[in-house]
């Protein structure tokens, strides 16, 4: 259940409705939104009293809400949260960022290298892995604390956010100090407990797709990491697993409509996971702002060919900045903006 409070209510009525809300027996969450403030009533359906708390002062509306995430549905909240990682970045309104970097952090040097490049070429945040999942346990494994040290590095050289995977619930801590967002990965997408202690956490954090996860189930994950606390949730759309062997996933376009008619949650597209190839990370991001799409997330190395992990699906600085004025004007045909960073040729 949702209460969508009036445009003019003030801060004591929204606490009244909270106070009521627990005197039920129930949690309450508040959303401040751009233009509305709802409180999420949380807990069991038979004790929520809808006409209670449509009695209280500066309430506008009650509505029931009828998906299984509660928090993270689309009905009483119209528009689109917005969530910041930086200045340069904001996704989920108008401007559609770029994010960009190598799956992993192999050096300090090589980190900077590319960030640079990165901001160059017109990116808006830096990814890059310090903590690695791999499926072969001898394989590359990424530098840790290390590595977090050196994106940290990168960042001030630069100015570009950070985005980085955190693997365990102990870990989020560590990796909250030197990160500007926290990224749940594929493989932890259902890992409840990382969820909700990233939650607990004031960063944002970005939601990857699951291998073999339904677009329900994504969005049950993200009420996790909601009913926890953190309003700031970016969902990926990262390609699943399926009998198609030409590329390495099969990426759900169709995802990015589907989660905008049923979530307020922005949507980003990662085409470099969700094909596997370099060559078809251009195509597959313009198809995905002509979708809707509120980013993209793409691996960006100098160096694909000696890449640590990942090469084959990395492309360069120099592709990037080429694919960027083509991108730029699909955006604005279907009336988004991939802003211009200061400093950068439009």
């Amino acid at each position: 259940m949702i209460v969508v409070m009036k445009p003019d209510a003030d801060a004591e009525q929204v606490e009244r409705v909270c106070e009521v809300v627990r005197e039920m027996g129930l949690r309450d969450h508040v959303i401040v939104g751009t233009d509305l403030t709802v409180v999420a009533v949380i807990g069991d359906d038979r004790k929520k009293d809808k006409g209670k708390l449509e009695q209280i002062d500066g309430v506008d509306r009650v509505v029931p809400i009828l998906a299984p995430y509660k928090m993270a549905a689309r009905e009483g909240r119209p528009s689109t949260t917005v969530v910041r990682i930086s200045e340069q970045c904001i996704i989920g309104g108008r401007d559609v960022p770029v994010i960009a970097g190598p799956c992993s952090v192999e050096g300090e040097q090589q980190i900077i290298e590319v960030a640079q490049m990165i901001r160059d070429a017109g990116g808006h945040a830096l990814r890059g892995g310090a903590f690695k999942p791999r499926t072969n346990p001898y394989a590359f494994q990424g530098h840790g604390e290390d590595g977090l040290k050196m994106l940290a590095a990168a960042r001030a050289v630069t100015g570009l956010a950070i985005i980085t995977e955190v693997l365990t619930p102990t870990d989020v801590e560590l990796v909250t100090e030197y990160a500007d967002c926290l990224q749940i990965g594929a493989r932890n997408s259902q890992n409840y407990r990382l969820l909700e202690a990233c939650g607990q956490q004031p960063r944002p954090v970005l939601l990857k797709r699951g291998l073999a996860m339904t677009i329900e189930e994504l969005l049950q994950a993200a009420e996790y990491v909601l009913s926890a606390g953190n309003p700031n949730v970016i969902l990926c759309e990262r390609g699943v697993r399926t009998f198609e062997d030409h590329t390495r996933n099969t990426l759900s376009l169709s995802a990015v409509p589907e989660v905008h008619q049923k979530s307020h949650l922005p949507i980003i597209i990662d085409p470099s996971h969700g094909t596997g190839h370099a060559r078809l990370v251009d195509d597959m991001s313009r198809a995905a702002l002509a979708c809707g799409a509120d980013g993209l997330i793409l691996e960006v190395h100098q160096d694909p060919v000696h890449a640590m992990t990942d090469g084959g699906q990395s492309i360069t600085p120099t592709a990037l900045a080429t694919m960027l004025p083509v991108l730029r004007r699909i955006a604005r045909a279907v009336g988004r903006e991939i802003p211009t960073p200061a400093g950068i040729p439009a």
